[in-house]
């Protein structure tokens, strides 16, 4: 793959500039066949049996390129997170990027080896896609816009109103990783213990999946974390979660950056995280299941669902004392530009 030195506005205006970035950059990048004719659409094969899951994401994340990812790798894996999340199972993306002026062409390069990387650990194709520029100053660097297609096969179906009272909760992994890398990034204080757990979920989910086990709800929880994943899951099911504060896996250097920045890990975005609701039964054979994945090592049971009360709120921790706290939604802004 060759990237220019720095790119121009005459790159996304359609003429020769455009033409060498598309064939020398991307082309050699997502080779496939849906995408190499370079029509105004791709034309796809028949799906396999199933319903069409179609999700869209924008991608700002600030840096672009982070210790565990980069902006191509977070796009691929956050649509085909969001796939993986309603059941399905992802087949194809779309990937375009707004450029800006003055871009270091070695910044694009990176980002679309990460796509590339990612689309490939996946299993999905890149079949279509755009570039667009935007004069200097009228943008930051990078932004990426991806949308996703999958089917969920028969018989599979997720949904906050599956969720029951008994239910158990679990994590597949560490919280707050990405949120505390990013952070740590911009504030001058970069480890090498410090890694986003952004990756692609869909290896992880699968043998659920084929192991039988019934699932009723999934989330990856992204922006505003556990907790605001949780939440909205509450409201939709009109029931109560009880997760336990001592439960919550946190790595030690997360915790580390939360204790010195002020920050809840519960709120701290992931990138390569799930919510399971399943019944309480099925919880210790789930866990094994995907602490058998190397993603999921770090899985835990992290709390219950119980029938909503009067002068509780709809989400609540245990904590050490055993008192239970409310667990809101914020108020504000927790970190712009996480993902």
């Amino acid at each position: 793959m060759k990237a220019p030195q720095r790119i121009l506005l005459a790159h996304g205006a359609g003429g020769r500039l455009t033409r060498e970035l598309v064939e020398r950059l991307f082309l050699p990048a997502f080779a496939n066949p849906e995408l190499e004719d370079l029509d105004d659409a791709a034309l796809l094969p028949e799906l396999p049996p199933g319903r069409p899951a179609l999700t869209t994401d924008g991608h700002v994340v600030d840096p672009p390129v982070f210790a565990g990812g980069d902006l191509g790798t977070l796009s691929v894996n956050g649509t085909v997170n969001d796939l993986v999340m309603a059941g399905a199972r992802p087949l194809w993306l779309t990937w375009a990027v707004i450029l800006e002026e003055g871009l270091d062409g070695e910044l694009l390069a990176t980002c679309v080896e990460g796509a590339r990387r990612a689309a490939e650990e996946a299993g999905v194709r890149i079949a279509a896609g755009d570039t667009k520029t935007v004069p200097r100053g009228k943008g930051d660097r990078i932004f990426a816009v991806t949308a996703g297609l999958g089917v969920v096969p028969p018989g599979r179906g997720v949904n906050d109103r599956n969720i029951a009272p008994g239910d158990a909760i679990l994590v597949t992994g560490t919280v707050g990783d990405h949120g505390a890398t990013i952070m740590a990034h911009r504030h001058g204080m970069e480890s090498t213990e410090l890694v986003s757990d952004c990756a692609a979920l869909n290896g992880l989910l699968e043998p659920l999946w084929e192991a039988g086990v019934p699932i009723h709800a999934l989330h990856d929880p992204t922006r505003g974390g556990v907790a605001t994943t949780c939440n909205e899951a509450a409201a939709r099911s009109g029931l109560r979660f009880v997760l336990d504060q001592q439960a919550l896996p946190v790595a030690p250097p997360v915790r580390a950056v939360c204790e010195l920045l002020g920050l809840d890990p519960f709120y701290l975005a992931c990138e390569g995280r799930a919510l399971v609701w399943l019944p309480e039964a099925e919880a210790d054979r789930a866990l094994e299941i995907l602490r058998g994945h190397p993603l999921g090592r770090g899985s835990a049971r992290i709390g219950e669902v119980v029938d909503s009360a009067p002068g509780h709120a709809p989400v609540e921790v245990r904590t050490v004392s055993g008192a239970l706290r409310p667990l809101d939604l914020l108020s504000g802004m927790d970190l712009p530009r996480i993902c």
